[in-house]
């Protein structure tokens, strides 16, 4: 019951943050797809996860700590959003190996390839896991990138300002001319930055890493 409730709460509350949505064209309508985003604040997902779940009355899987799983709003949120509660005392490989899975299922993953929120709202280094989810599970990238964000919720607050942000989506990023090569260190962060760059791109921001 969880996921048609929220389907109809959570985009009717969290449209009230979106100021524009531009490229919503741009997403796949069919077949399995990684959403890469910026991430400046909470509100990230929860603008992501309100304009791309209706769009195509699908869910949108991604990681959570199981300690966003404590409450009966998070639980619901999450479950919403197709989130899947990991411990991140058993490390990284274990989620990895999840989100691959669930990619040649043919679903869609999304997540933030700097980790982290970033404290000052510009772009940080990025890890490689959205590098090697795309070369493994063989699924194209959709960036996208965040203007405003920060500015409503940042870092170590609590309750968003009254602002609004906008959500710039590209066109999606294909990499299928390195599925069969050797996957290196080097490798990894040329698919990291050549995403990066165009998150960047998109929320009007250099990336210098």
């Amino acid at each position: 019951m969880v996921y048609p409730i929220g389907k109809i709460i959570f985009p009717s509350v969290f449209n009230l943050w979106i100021k524009k949505i531009n490229g919503l064209e741009n997403v796949p309508k069919k077949g399995a797809f990684i959403v890469t985003a910026n991430h400046t604040s909470y509100m990230d997902h929860l603008i992501i996860m309100c304009t791309l779940v209706p769009y195509l009355n699908k869910k949108i899987h991604h990681l959570a700590k199981k300690e966003h799983f404590d409450n009966i709003f998070k639980k619901m949120w999450h479950t919403y959003a197709g989130a899947i509660p990991i411990d991140r005392q058993t490390g990284g490989k274990e989620a990895l190996n999840w989100a691959v899975k669930v990619l040649k299922q043919g679903k869609i993953i999304a997540l933030h390839p700097e980790g982290t929120r970033s404290l000052t709202g510009k772009l940080q280094k990025a890890k490689t896991g959205v590098a090697r989810l795309t070369l493994a599970a063989k699924v194209p990238v959709l960036p996208i990138g965040l203007i405003g964000a920060f500015e409503i919720l940042p870092k170590g607050k609590y309750i968003p300002k009254l602002k609004r942000a906008v959500m710039n989506i590209g066109k999606p990023m294909y990499f299928n001319k390195y599925y069969h090569k050797k996957i290196t260190k080097k490798l990894l962060r040329k698919v990291t930055n050549d995403i990066m760059k165009e998150i960047a791109r998109l929320c009007k921001q250099e990336y210098n890493f």
